[in-house]
C-alpha cells in the first residue's frame, strides 16, 4: 500500500488572469470596469498566495500582444498599473512582498517607468513573498533577447558557444535567479499559454478555470493547489512506487 504524501505547495505559483471584459460585458458593463474588478482580484490572490506560503507569485499583466487593442483601452490599462503601484506598494511592501517587474520598458511612459523602479527598489529587501508582475512582456522576446546576450558574449570573446548549457541560458532571461513555475493557472476557461514563460513552464502543471479573474479569490485559489497536490509529478521520470 503507497505511503500517504504529505502536501506539497508549488514554490512558484504563475497566473494568466484571463475574462476581465468578458466578466464586464456579462453584467453590461464597460470593460474598464471588469479590469477594475481585477485589480481587486490581484490583491485578494497576493494576500492567498502569502497566506499559503507561496514563494514567488508571477500574473500576467499586459503582453505584447495587447498593444493590438483599442488604444483607449491600452492607456487605461496602464494607468492602472500607474495607480495600482501609487495605492498598494506601501501595504505590499508592510507585508514583505518583493516586487519585480518584467518585460520590455521601451515604449513605456517614462512617469510608469518610474514608478516601477520606485517599487522594485522599495521591496528588493523583502522575503514574504516574491510578486513577479509581467508588462509588456511575451516569452518569445524574452528568449530571442536571452540568445542575443549569449551571442553578444561570444562575439566579445567572454565564452565559447560550445560551453552554453541551459543553466547560462536561464540565468540570461527576466527571470534569473527564480525557481521555474510549478503551477500555471489560467482563468477565464481558455486553455493555451498565450506567449507567457514558456522556459518557465517546462514541467509546470496547468491548472484551467471557467472562472472569470475578477471572482478569482482564495477559495479558487484553494482548488488550484489541492489539484496541483494532487497531481504526479515525474518530470520526464518514472513514478516512485512506496511501501
Amino acid at each position: 500500500m503507497a505511503a500517504h504524501q504529505p502536501f506539497v505547495s508549488p514554490r512558484h505559483v504563475a497566473i494568466i488572469m484571463d475574462g476581465n471584459g468578458r466578466w464586464a460585458e456579462a453584467r453590461g458593463l464597460p470593460r474598464s470596469a471588469g479590469h477594475k474588478a481585477g485589480i481587486d482580484a490581484l490583491r485578494r490572490s497576493v494576500r492567498a498566495a502569502s497566506d499559503q506560503g507561496i514563494e514567488v507569485l508571477s500574473v500576467y499583466a499586459f503582453s505584447t500582444e495587447n498593444w493590438q487593442r483599442p488604444k483607449r483601452e491600452v492607456m487605461f490599462l496602464f494607468d492602472l498599473l500607474n495607480r495600482f503601484i501609487k495605492q498598494d506598494v506601501a501595504e505590499l511592501h508592510a507585508a514583505g512582498v518583493h516586487i519585480k517587474i518584467i518585460g520590455s520598458r521601451v515604449d513605456l511612459d517614462d512617469k510608469i517607468i518610474k514608478q516601477l523602479k520606485y517599487a522594485e527598489r522599495l521591496t528588493a529587501d523583502n522575503t514574504k513573498l516574491k510578486l513577479i508582475v509581467a508588462f509588456n512582456y511575451g516569452a518569445r522576446q524574452e528568449l530571442a533577447q536571452a540568445a542575443k546576450a549569449l551571442a553578444e558574449l561570444v562575439a566579445a570573446g567572454k565564452m565559447n558557444a560550445a560551453d552554453i548549457t541551459t543553466d547560462h541560458f536561464e540565468n540570461a532571461l527576466d527571470t534569473a535567479g527564480i525557481p521555474p513555475v510549478d503551477l500555471l493557472i489560467r482563468t477565464g476557461g481558455e486553455q493555451r499559454v498565450s506567449n507567457f514563460m514558456l522556459w518557465q513552464c517546462a514541467y509546470a502543471e496547468f491548472y484551467f478555470t471557467p472562472i472569470f479573474w475578477p471572482d478569482f479569490d482564495s477559495t479558487a485559489l484553494a482548488k488550484a493547489l489541492a489539484e496541483y497536490a494532487a497531481r504526479d509529478r515525474r518530470f520526464g521520470g518514472l513514478k516512485v512506487q512506496s511501501a
